[in-house]
């Protein structure tokens, strides 16, 4: 019988993931090319461990490290994509992130010695800068879609785990082998290649979700383009009046335009609209409300999806579109979060009340 490994069925997944972002959206590698370009990367060096450590296949442990060796910096390169205007000005250039892959090939043709040496540097050094990164929570990602905010961010943690732990993997097989003779190896390995490739999986299935476009808008969720681009001024240490000032700006956009009806809404996008840094903005909705942007705006939507279960009999699908949200799954949650019950019976509590 055919011995499939389990590597194969997460690249045949990541796959499946791939297809169904590139054919909702034509511009989808242009505007999301380095996450499904990250997403192809899992599948491919999913496909090379199954037939690596399924297989036999030794002749492709080479090909397996170079594709190893490009994972970090590419899943760097990919958040900061969404971290946005935090990110702009900030690190190294992205071209410098090429230095890694580049000498490891010098490394394989020189002196391959020193090579494993440099995929746990980088697997742990580029895990820790993630985690790192991930400790702004989900205002640190300004350009990911409010929505699939909290998505970002659990896959932008589970990414930097799933790094830091594969390069300490491989660091402990490095250690075994040279104090016992690779006694623990083969068990190293196989669970250790078994947890990366799950974990990296899963982190890449759901930073894809975050980036898969939106589905046709129902009416009234409107998506309003964005005002002519502004001098933003420079950041600088805001005040407890200045914050206040941002916040109510803020509270006028959502309450006289609707902003949150905007499914492709992010923090960068509120802050190009009120002409101040995307960190200020986010700073001025903590401090005044004690939530993360994601939250306030999510709390918006739900106070228009209960008006809506409220006063009109449309069906609860109709309406999740028209509070601004763009799936089910994450309607529910949110609605679950701010209410604490479901919208359905939100809706016959309400209807009890009128009636009473």
């Amino acid at each position: 019988m055919l011995f499939v490994p389990l590597p194969f069925i997460v690249s045949g997944l990541l796959g499946l993931l791939l297809l169904r972002t590139i054919r909702s959206r034509e511009e989808a590698w242009r505007e999301e090319g380095l996450f499904l370009l990250l997403v192809a990367a899992y599948a491919i060096q999913s496909v090379l461990v199954g037939l690596r450590w399924g297989y036999d296949m030794r002749g492709l442990v080479p090909i397996q490290a170079m594709l190893a060796v490009a994972l970090p910096p590419l899943s760097w390169l990919a958040f900061q994509g969404l971290a946005g205007s935090a990110a702009a000005g900030r690190g190294v250039p992205p071209v410098a992130h090429a230095a890694g892959p580049l000498l490891a090939v010098l490394l394989l043709v020189v002196w391959p010695d020193p090579l494993d040496a440099l995929i746990i540097a980088l697997f742990i050094g580029y895990g820790a800068a993630l985690l790192w990164q991930a400790r702004q929570g989900t205002d640190g990602l300004g350009a990911s879609r409010i929505e699939a905010a909290l998505g970002s961010h659990r896959s932008l943690v589970a990414t930097g785990v799933a790094l830091v732990s594969s390069g300490a993997v491989d660091l402990a097989i490095g250690l075994d082998t040279a104090w016992s003779g690779g006694r623990h190896a083969a068990a190293l390995v196989s669970g250790g290649n078994m947890l990366a490739i799950l974990a990296l999986g899963w982190a890449a299935w759901t930073a894809g979700e975050s980036v898969v476009a939106p589905a046709a808008q129902a009416p009234g969720a409107a998506s309003p383009a964005d005002p002519p681009p502004a001098r933003v001024p420079a950041e600088g240490i805001e005040d407890d009046a200045d914050l206040a000032a941002i916040a109510k700006a803020v509270e006028a956009l959502m309450a006289e335009r609707h902003l949150y009806r905007d499914v492709d809404l992010n923090l960068d996008r509120l802050a190009r609209r009120l002409g101040r840094p995307a960190r200020a903005v986010s700073r001025a909705i903590n401090r005044t409300t004690g939530l993360s942007v994601s939250q306030y705006v999510n709390n918006q939507r739900v106070a228009e999806a209960c008006r809506l279960l409220a006063h009109t009999q449309e069906p609860v699908t109709r309406i999740l579109f028209e509070a601004g949200f763009q799936t089910k799954s994450n309607f529910n949650r949110e609605f679950q979060r701010v209410t604490g019950t479901t919208p359905s019976a939100w809706r016959r509590a309400s209807a009890s009340a009128c009636a009473d």
